[in-house]
Parts: C-alpha cells; structure tokens; sequence
C-alpha cells in the first residue's frame, strides 16, 4: 500500500473514532432525543452562544480591528459555499468556463498579494528596520513557500491536475483533492489575518474579498464531483463549505501573532506572500492550462489582475 493510501486511511480512521466518541456522548445523545423543532433551535443557540464568546473575547483582548478581520476571514470562507450552490442544479461546467472561473481567481490573488501584503509589508519592515524591509519580507516570502511545500509532501492529498475524468469515480481520490483544498485555505486565511493585524481595515478589506473571490470556483470544484459519485446535493455543497472554514483557524492565528508580537508583522506578511504564491503558481495556474493551453484562463488572469489594483487603487 502507498504512503499516499496508508495516510489517507489513517486520517479516515481518525475522523470516523472522533465521530463516534461525539455520537456516544451523553450530551450529545439527550440533545439529538429532543423534539426536531427543539433539537434544531438548541444547535443553534450553542452555536450562536459560542460565537458570542469568541467574539466578545476578542473584543476585550485586542479590540474591534481584530474582532472585524476575524469575521472577514469567516465570511471569505464561506464564499467556497456560494461557490459550490451550482452543483445543486449542474452537473459539470465547460471547461472554459472553469478555466475562466480559475483564471480570474489565480489574477485577483495575484494583485491581492502585490498590494495588500507585499507593499504595505515592505513599508512596515523599513519603518522598523530602515533600509532593511526588503530583506525581511523577503525571509518571510521563503518561509512561507517551504511551509507549504513541506505541507504538500507530509500531507495525504492530490493536486487539482491530478483529477481526470476517470479518476473522478474515485472516492478516495476525490477526498485527497478535498484535503488538498483544505490544507492550502489554512493560510490564505492566515493571510487575512495578517492584513487585518497590521491595524489597516483597507488592506484587510482587499485581501479578504480577492481570497473570498478565489474561493468560489474552489467550491465549486469540490462540490460537482461529490454530486456526480451520488452525493446529496445539499450535502456535498456543505462539504465545500466546510472546506473553506479552516481559513478563519488560520486567519485567527495572524491576527493575534502579529497584533502581540508586532515586530513580526514585516516577515508574517512576507510569510503570507509566499504561501499565496505557492498556491497561485503550485495548484492554480497549472490546472487552468491542464488539458493544454488556455487563452480563456490567461485572459481572465489579467482581467482579475487589473479589477484587483483597481479596487485597491480606488480604496487607497
């Protein structure tokens, strides 16, 4: 058996253990014996009780800035739901079209990246080492692109190209592209974090639309294959979904690691340069030009390109 296959049946058996530890749970079980009516209404009330308290805790620690990046990466998350509210009518898309789709999203993150991390980390690191931003940024850009490379090898996972026809009646392979997904939305959420953490709604702003513009054809990717292996259609569009609400864990996690050690906000933006690349360069822009080349997919990238560094242009 490959390592792929062994690390893939490990993870698969650690998630079925921990949903079986949930479903044996006491609490659990007395909230799933209540009435459907009563059961829904007090899912919600816990969820809606635990956002209060995050939230609100982040508000007391480290202010409003920080409470509003946190929802802007929770917001850019769940636009791979939107992306993926298609497949409830469609079966598959042109391949034009998804390149398009792809495209565009690969140029919106490329300008999102130039301006909202690159530029504005450049400014910070001069401003705390005079002369010397641009070695800091740039550390941090190499970090960043080797965590996400030691990511992709340590990691059960297949890469969007990898998914031929064939290969899309393949379950298990459909949930290694699903990981995929999820593993590199840790640090486009991170990324928003970072933004937000440096104190500039503007930037923070920006780069949270292109990520959430970036995550819709990624919705979409995750949800029409599960709807062609059979899957619920409503629920293959909540495991899209799902998919991308690992960006607030990341976008968290740069907010707070910059809002307390600031003298890290030069490399952490640098940092969230380079993991935006490596998934731009790594995963993007190969699948839009898979089946050959696409001038639908470079078209688009320019296009998403010049709309981003218009929008930024526009809020500066």
């Amino acid at each position: 058996m490959s390592t792929t296959a062994t690390c893939f049946n490990k993870f698969q058996t650690y998630s079925e253990n921990k949903i079986i530890q949930i479903q044996n749970c006491s609490k659990y079980q007395q909230i799933q014996a209540l009435p459907a009516l009563q059961r829904n209404l007090t899912w919600v009330g816990l969820f809606v009780a635990s956002q209060i308290v995050v939230f609100g805790a982040l508000y007391l620690i480290f202010g409003s800035v920080v409470v509003i990046g946190f929802l802007a990466s929770i917001l850019a998350g769940l636009a791979t739901g939107v992306g993926a509210l298609p497949a409830l009518w469609l079966k598959n898309v042109s391949d034009n079209l998804f390149n398009g789709l792809l495209g565009g999203a690969a140029g919106v993150m490329l300008a999102a990246t130039a301006f909202s991390l690159l530029v504005p980390g450049l400014a910070y690191g001069n401003a705390m080492w005079a002369g010397k931003g641009i070695y800091i940024v740039s550390v941090g850009m190499i970090i960043g692109a080797f965590f996400l490379h030691y990511a992709d090898k340590q990691l059960p996972h297949i890469h969007f190209d990898s998914l031929s026809d064939t290969q899309l009646n393949s379950l298990k392979k459909i949930w290694l592209f699903i990981i995929a997904i999820t593993i590199h939305n840790f640090p486009e959420g991170m990324s928003v974090g970072v933004s937000f953490g440096s104190g500039d709604l503007k930037n923070g702003l920006v780069l949270s639309g292109a990520i959430a513009l970036q995550n819709i054809p990624e919705g979409l990717a995750v949800a029409l294959p599960l709807v062609g292996l059979g899957y619920n259609k409503w629920k293959a569009v909540g495991i899209a979904t799902l998919t991308g609400l690992v960006e607030p864990v990341g976008g968290l996690l740069g907010i707070t690691m910059v809002t307390i050690f600031e003298p890290l906000l030069p490399i952490a933006m640098g940092f969230a340069a380079g993991a935006m690349l490596f998934v731009i360069s790594e995963e993007i822009i190969p699948e839009t030009h898979s089946k050959g080349r696409s001038r639908c997919a470079t078209f688009s990238l320019m296009g998403g390109f010049i709309v981003m560094m218009m929008l930024d242009n526009l809020l500066s």
